[in-house]
């Protein structure tokens, strides 16, 4: 029924609807950025309401459209990878967009009108995108996977992640195995799902080997140096301390080498350290890091092969995909030592 409403609708109706002319309606389609805000809004609310769907994808870009927050690090890098690899693999090349205010979200969407006139063959989001973005790519056709979702996953969107839960499970039960019984648990930002699912499950593992998680042991922080040494200090300051803990990112781990330096403890004899994304500096730090490897690479290849496939199956459902992360063994985890001491730490 949804098709024939669709084949029944013509631009010339949709524009008399909207009192707009033909060549508005049709900018508004193709992403021209010469529409007012005002009249855009109102095409794109009436092209919603008429399940309007422009067919005739050949008049796209051989190009998958990648949209990142920004360029830091490797860890975009690998991502970058993937998508160009899986895009070249269907005849594709790769078209990058940064977008975004540096904090790991997309951010804005003014990326929207560029990508729109380009009309790639599909989009590729890290971390996420607004309804409205969905559905005004939608109109012309375009399908759309986010990667590494940072919201709680809506399930008409097709997505592709990492399975942090899991993995954080078996980065605690490593240091259980070792025979830590006083593990603590630094995060990523509050406002990301991931480091939830991160903390999730490490309480999980250490609910499982009985053993408590002390007030102030599960944290969630920015992922850099600074925070992971303010938030090691504070831990290693009690005469409780722990004698292990999770970082949220390998440079957050970096910081609470610092602070163990900084209190006279040597790593891994008196404090194991796991790190998370196995990022270049994880092997080149002293110790070498034990860390989780995030499948970046395979992360960009599987959500390309998922929007290419959304292309190629008009029907198929949207879909939610966690790769899993592995564990790397290096140098900064060992058994807990013999005793524990009182630690008198300078602010």
């Amino acid at each position: 029924m949804a098709d024939e409403r669709r084949s029944r609708v013509t631009l010339a109706a949709l524009a008399a609807e909207a009192g707009v002319s033909l060549t508005t309606i049709s900018k508004v389609l193709n992403g021209h950025a010469d529409v007012a805000p005002s009249t855009r809004s109102r095409v794109e609310a009436l092209l919603r309401r008429s399940d309007y769907r422009r067919r005739g994808s050949g008049r796209r870009t051989r190009a998958v459209e990648l949209v990142l927050p920004n360029l830091h690090g490797p860890l975009s890098l690998e991502v970058i990878d993937g998508v160009r690899e899986a895009a070249a693999a269907s005849g594709l090349s790769l078209t990058l967009t940064v977008s975004g205010n540096g904090n790991g979200k997309a951010g804005d969407d003014s990326w929207l009108d560029a990508v729109l006139e380009r009309r790639p063959a599909a989009v590729i989001v890290y971390s996420g995108v607004a309804a409205e973005v969905r559905e005004a790519l939608r109109s012309r056709d375009i399908p759309v996977v986010v990667l590494e979702p940072a919201d709680a996953a809506d399930p008409s969107v097709p997505a592709i992640g990492v399975a942090h839960w899991s993995a954080a499970v078996t980065a605690t039960r490593h240091l259980i195995d070792l025979g830590h019984r006083r593990v603590a648990a630094i995060s990523g930002p509050d406002a990301v799902v991931g480091s939830h699912a991160r903390l999730d499950g490490y309480r999980s593992a250490m609910h499982l080997a009985g053993l408590p998680v002390p007030e102030g042991w599960a944290r969630f922080e920015e992922l850099d140096a600074e925070a992971g040494e303010r938030v090691a200090l504070e831990l290693l300051r009690s005469s409780h301390r722990p004698t292990a803990i999770l970082a949220g990112g390998d440079l957050q781990a970096l910081g609470v080498l610092n602070a163990a330096r900084a209190a006279g403890l040597r790593i891994p004899e008196d404090l194991s350290l796991v790190g998370y994304d196995d990022q270049p500096v994880s092997t080149s730090s002293s110790p070498r890091l034990t860390t989780v490897h995030q499948p970046l690479r395979e992360l960009g290849v599987a959500a390309t092969r998922l929007a290419l496939r959304l292309d190629d199956q008009r029907d198929v459902e949207p879909t939610r995909l966690d790769l899993a992360a592995t564990l790397i063994l290096r140098d900064s985890t060992a058994p807990p030592p013999d005793s524990y001491t009182t630690l008198e730490i300078d602010s």
